[in-house]
């Protein structure tokens, strides 16, 4: 038996609910995973309130480490008692066990703890794509990002100072951007205060950024475009205020034959050698050094409702581990 968090209806943190679950044996092309620790997204948010929906009854989590304790048949990357994390569909990381595909699940090094894997699987592997698999970012290149001073923006300033690329980011508070510079951001703006635009354009010169890179969505979309240099690149990957609005094509051509793209990380996923190759950036990036993970909280797996309450609320810093 295994506890597990499952929604049975969309809504609030309240509708997660811990059941005790039969875990059984991996078939054909799955392995059998006994859990340490367990990351939290905020897609496992918009799974919750039904913005990505899923069919229901359905566990949620999206990421976790921990020991493989069986192997189904055609698994060849993977054996019984290896050290492996991932963060992959189908959901289902809230539990103590599990079996599903094996495919996206990484051997993990003896090097890097479990609840450090769980905490940069999903986002580590987010940053790795946005600097390397949507548009070419090379050194001296300018990126605007978002939210600099969560689990994926603390990454993402480490990943920029470790390429000699120039990262603005923007925080809600003078603490949080003062987080971002010293995990690698050159610059941070506190967007509570000040309107981003203007900044951005006085610290590049007027010239603006290369790329933005933005996972907050609805409240910064629009202000974003105005960043861009002409011809820069817009890759929208979250909606943390709320979904981005329809785009008119004649916009992106009047501010400067722009560029936009919105991307998931489970597309780049989804063909195993890339999901391998991925994985093994991140670990040669945490293992030099260059990106340490940032657990800001950590929470029970019992009480995973108040842990989405903090995150929704935006009162998390860094990456937040789920405990078993």
């Amino acid at each position: 038996m295994s506890r597990t968090i499952v929604i049975e209806e969309p809504g609030g943190p309240e509708m997660l609910k811990v059941v005790e679950r039969e875990v059984g044996d991996p078939g054909p092309g799955e392995i059998r995973i006994r859990h340490h620790a367990v990351g939290l997204n905020f897609i496992d948010v918009y799974q919750r309130t039904g913005l990505y929906p899923l069919p229901l009854p359905h566990a949620l989590g999206m990421e976790a480490a921990g020991i493989v304790e069986a192997v189904g048949e055609g698994v060849t990357h993977l054996k019984e008692g290896d050290r492996a994390a991932y963060a992959a569909m189908p959901p289902g990381a809230y539990a103590e066990a599990r079996v599903m595909p094996a495919a996206q699940v990484c051997p993990l090094p003896d090097s890097i703890s479990y609840e450090d894997a769980a905490a940069m699987m999903l986002q580590g592997m987010t940053v790795e794509y946005l600097f390397h698999r949507v548009t070419p970012i090379a050194k001296g290149d300018s990126v605007l990002f978002h939210a600099a001073a969560g689990g994926v923006g603390l990454i993402a300033c480490q990943w920029a100072r470790s390429e000699g690329i120039e990262l603005i980011g923007t925080a809600g508070t003078d603490a949080k951007c003062a987080l971002a510079r010293e995990h690698g951001a050159a610059h941070c703006i506190n967007y509570r205060e000040t309107d981003f635009v203007p900044e951005v354009k006085k610290i590049t010169k007027d010239a603006g950024v290369d790329v933005v890179m933005d996972g907050v969505g609805k409240d910064t979309f629009d202000a974003s475009l105005d960043c861009l240099k002409p011809l820069g690149m817009m890759i929208s990957f979250g909606n943390a205020s709320g979904p981005v609005e329809p785009v008119s094509l004649l916009t992106l051509a009047a501010k400067g034959s722009l560029k936009l793209t919105r991307t998931t990380l489970f597309t780049f996923l989804a063909d195993h050698d890339r999901c391998q190759a991925m994985a093994r950036h991140l670990f040669d990036k945490m293992e030099s050094g260059a990106v340490k993970v940032n657990i800001g909280q950590r929470w029970p797996l019992e009480e995973i409702a108040d842990a989405h309450r903090a995150l929704e609320a935006r009162e998390t810093t860094g990456s937040t581990v789920i405990t078993l």
